[in-house]
Formats: C-alpha cells, sequence, structure tokens
C-alpha cells in the first residue's frame, strides 16, 4: 500500500495511549510528582479491559482498507 507509513490511524498503540490517559484523567486527580504518576498509569494499564485491545487488534483490516481507500488522508478512526 503507498500510504504514510508514520499514520496514526495505522498505531494501534497510538490509541492505547489515548485510552490510559483518558482514564487517567477521568479517575485520578492530577499527580503530585513523578512517583504518583507512574502508579496512575500502572493502576490504569492493569484496568484497561482485554475486550478494548481485542477489538482495536480486529479493527486492523478495516484500518487499513479504508486508509488504502483515502489514499493515505485522514479516516475516521
Amino acid at each position: 500500500m503507498d500510504f504514510p507509513a508514520c499514520s496514526p490511524d495505522m498505531n494501534p498503540i497510538e490509541h492505547v495511549w489515548d485510552e490510559l490517559d483518558r482514564q487517567v484523567k477521568a479517575n485520578h486527580q492530577p499527580p503530585r510528582n513523578l512517583q504518583q504518576l507512574l502508579q496512575m498509569l500502572q493502576q490504569e494499564w492493569q484496568a484497561i479491559p482485554q475486550a478494548f485491545f481485542t477489538k482495536l487488534m480486529n479493527s486492523m483490516r478495516s484500518r487499513c482498507g479504508e486508509l488504502e481507500r483515502k489514499r493515505g488522508g485522514h479516516t475516521h478512526y
């Protein structure tokens, strides 16, 4: 396929980082130090359901197809 290799639409980890960020912000006060941030991130990482990762993996075929149709342009993902 001929599209930008660094497209965030094609990088599932970007969606995981986004989910982790949203969960930390929703469930915690801002951290007071680096150690507290690390604890929050670890706690929320463990709380992300396996179904989230499975759904993300299963969406890759659709993502590739849409990105190809858009010729590397923006997708709805």
